[in-house]
């Protein structure tokens, strides 16, 4: 990779945007960032980021967050004597549509870090305005699978998920007809080796514990309950085009291996990094080269083990549900993911148990009439709107028995 990359980030006050933006500063003759988004709920850091980075354009995806932002951007310009023409006040978007917009920025690569659905119409747009888009956003491919796949070209959508990058990562070893199947590798979070019953009073501090990698309070609660797992299977499939019972998941605590493919001939290759997900987000910026230095490598000089455990599937069955929903096509899965944040939601507010989440989810696809096929947003929306409503309803019947 020779050529500098404009980039548009979305999603950069987040976890992964912020990582980005760590990654891009460190390697400023690869690539610049001309336009970053973010929900608004934090100006002071939207408004650094973008005089730092000295981008083109700033989308507050809550335009009632737009003064705060200009305010913390004239200060920020200040700060760095703007007068002195050290800093240009960038085009400012705002509203519904702002991330969309910027989106369709002109730009080498989109990267993708929003959370939740709301990432899926922004997706769209960048792909039908022919940007590389770098996806961490999963519920783009859980929710509008099938609007994803018809808008993206071949090698379009880079996988930003640490999982799905090492699968991209093995599959170069092979023709796709050569490939047995995938294997995704969970840490198994903080209640490896419960047993269902075990985890009938799991506490919240409980389920934000997580033994390996430090991520926000929804993704955690996921991976606790492998939610986040079985998410990341329904995209596996809409990614690569393998059929659900040819995707598998394996519990590796060491979170070293990411992922494996293991091919026709009874090879199984993987890819092993320190957890760190500067190593993806740095790969799918450079796709299809790799950018030196993105993280540290393993460190073969030290004695380690590497654990592989089996899926308990009757503790955890998250992954078979999602599999059945894959299966079932249309718009399940979107309804899967959107019952699941309706969950979460409750237990973080103390209304639902631990084991309720997932019951609460197979309880929603149970009762959930035949959506079809999506053929646009408005479809998604809707299953998810129905998925939500049925979910409260089903928490506050089981909370009233």
């Amino acid at each position: 990779m020779t050529d500098q990359r404009e980039i548009v980030l979305l999603g950069s006050t987040g976890s992964i945007g912020t990582q980005a933006v760590d990654i891009v500063r460190a390697n400023p003759e690869h690539y610049r960032i001309v336009g970053i988004g973010a929900a608004g709920s934090d100006p002071a850091a939207l408004a650094e980021q973008a005089v730092a980075l000295g981008v083109d354009v700033v989308a507050v995806a809550d335009a009632t967050q737009l003064e705060a932002v200009q305010l913390r951007l004239f200060a920020a310009a200040k700060d760095r004597d703007w007068t002195a023409g050290g800093f240009k006040m960038p085009k400012l978007l705002a509203g519904r549509s702002a991330m969309s917009e910027l989106a369709t920025w002109p730009c080498h690569t989109v990267l993708n870090g929003i959370t939740g659905s709301i990432g899926l119409a922004p997706t769209l747009a960048a792909l039908k305005a022919g940007r590389q888009v770098a996806l961490a956003n999963k519920e783009s491919l859980v929710a509008g699978g099938p609007l994803v796949r018809d808008a993206a070209a071949p090698g379009q959508l880079v996988p930003v998920d640490s999982e799905h990058s090492a699968l991209a990562q093995c599959l170069r070893s092979g023709t796709p007809e050569r490939v047995a199947k995938l294997v995704l590798t969970a840490s198994g979070g903080p209640f490896r080796g419960k047993t269902r019953s075990q985890l009938s009073d799991v506490t919240l501090d409980q389920a934000l514990a997580h033994p390996t990698w430090a991520m926000g309070p929804v993704v955690t609660i996921n991976s606790a309950t492998m939610v986040n797992k079985a998410l990341e299977v329904i995209e596996a499939h809409e990614l690569f085009d393998i059929p659900y019972d040819r995707i598998d998941v394996v519990v590796h605590p060491q979170s070293v291996v990411h992922s494996m493919v293991e091919f026709t001939d009874g090879s199984t290759i993987a890819q092993a990094s320190p957890p760190d997900m500067r190593l993806p987000i740095g790969h799918a910026l450079a796709w299809p080269d790799r950018l030196p230095g993105a993280a540290r490598p393993v460190d073969w000089t030290e004695a380690a083990e590497w654990r592989f455990e089996p899926l308990d599937a009757t503790a955890f069955p998250a992954i078979a549900l999602a599999k059945d929903a894959g299966r079932a096509g249309g718009l399940s899965p979107a309804v899967y993911n959107a019952a699941n944040e309706e969950a979460v939601a409750a237990f973080r507010d103390g209304r639902l148990p631990f084991l309720g989440i997932v019951d609460t989810i197979a309880a929603v696809l149970d009762a959930a009439p035949e959506f079809g096929r999506p053929e646009s947003v408005a479809d998604v929306l809707e299953a998810e709107n129905w998925a939500r409503s049925s979910a409260r309803r089903l928490m506050l019947d089981a909370t009233e028995r």
